[in-house]
């Protein structure tokens, strides 16, 4: 349900000003402690961040797909690690249950993620399976009334603090490929799970990752969304238009906190005599950096728009997962340039920055696999049969 006019601008604005006011100057707190304060989460929680896709039935707010990415455009102009907390159960961690779960999985999943009491991870990837999905190789064998899961995910994002999993197993066979793959609710204390040590990561501290081990775990038939084997995978598609544009979304917004931190700098250094924003050479990269981040906003935009009007937006929406999150590593590196040696001090954010966006062309789908996408929908649009 959109939200009139005036409530979404209400919202925009109180976002806005909770992430200035609020987040932005934790970042540095958060990065050296790699953890975010529970007072924060319990703040995020209360502002309904938890829950802004999840329908309001169910607790949440039930934004449209533009409301989300505005909300979201905010979120980005801070550290990845705040949203990256709230980021799984309004997206992969609760899509799922709302496109395809049967109204008992709605009911018993969706109030408390919509809440922050829940939280969800989305375990797909595995040591040979990430982008090519269809190579599951974690099981989940029928006994009577129950699976059996066996089988090991890796880099799950939240997966420490998770009290519910959306696992990808395979119920079918091998050859099978992605036709035998089906997608499980299942509940983070049940006997057998066991996680891996956190990783180490390039950047985002603060938000955690790590190895889920599933041994011998049993669950009811009832907890396979759907109710239907060989459906995990066509569900995990259906949910990848809406998080591509979440995370485009997203490089948008921090597209938009590195122009501002490369003009505050560049107006303020001085080197020969005048400030560095004088030259020439800085106004290209400033000039750069504002267009490229102007294209992504409009794409994005405009492509959820399309999304909430029921328009197939697949192409496009893998078109907006491409250009903003290669943009806005591309905004960085400049941020960094600009900033001169201090850029690679961590006291200045643009440094973190840089480690931080690197990641946004992993996940969601790397970078080479949007091309993939986009190039083969353009060639079925064809009518061609290669």
């Amino acid at each position: 349900m959109a939200l009139d006019k005036e409530t979404l601008n209400q919202f925009i604005d109180s976002v806005r000003r909770y992430v200035r006011d609020r987040l932005v100057p934790l970042e540095m707190q958060v990065a050296e402690e790699d953890h975010i304060p529970e007072g924060v989460i319990e703040e995020m929680k209360e502002m309904g961040l938890f829950g802004l896709s999840i329908p309001e039935e169910f607790g949440g707010l039930g934004l449209t797909m533009s409301e989300e990415v505005a909300i979201i455009q905010e979120m980005g102009y801070t550290s990845p690690v705040f949203r990256s907390m709230f980021g799984t159960n309004v997206g992969i961690g609760s899509q799922g249950i709302i496109i395809d779960g049967t109204p008992e999985q709605k009911a018993k999943y969706l109030p408390k993620l919509a809440s922050g009491e829940l939280i969800g991870s989305f375990a797909l990837t595995e040591a040979d399976a990430g982008s090519d999905a269809g190579s599951v190789v974690t099981t989940a064998k029928r006994d009577g009334d129950e699976y059996v899961i066996n089988g090991s995910k890796r880099y799950i994002t939240n997966a420490p603090r998770a009290g519910v999993f959306t696992v990808m197993a395979r119920t079918g066979s091998r050859e099978e490929g992605s036709r035998g793959v089906s997608a499980f609710l299942v509940d983070a204390d049940l006997p057998g799970i066991s996680l891996g040590q956190p990783d180490k990561k390039m950047g985002q501290k603060g938000s955690h990752t790590c190895d889920v081990i599933f041994e011998d775990v049993r669950v009811p038939v009832s907890a396979m969304i759907g109710g239907k084997e060989g459906q995990g995978f066509k569900t995990a598609m259906k949910v990848l238009d809406r998080g591509r544009l979440h995370i485009s979304a997203l490089s948008v917004g921090t597209a938009k906190r590195l122009i501002d931190e490369s003009l505050a700098y560049s107006t303020q250094r001085k080197q020969f005599g005048t400030e560095v924003a004088n030259f020439q050479l800085v106004q290209a990269m400033l000039a750069d950096s504002q267009t490229e981040y102007y294209a992504g906003k409009c794409m994005v935009e405009e492509t959820a728009r399309a999304y909430d009007s029921g328009a197939a937006v697949s192409m496009n929406a893998s078109s907006c997962k491409l250009y903003c999150t290669e943009m806005v590593g591309r905004v960085a590196d400049r941020a960094v340039q600009i900033h001169g040696g201090a850029g690679y001090i961590s006291e200045y954010c643009v440094e973190r920055f840089y480690r931080d966006v690197r990641l946004f062309r992993l996940y969601e789908g790397t970078s080479q696999i949007q091309q993939l996408v986009i190039a083969k929908q353009m060639i079925r649009n064809t009518g061609s049969s290669l």
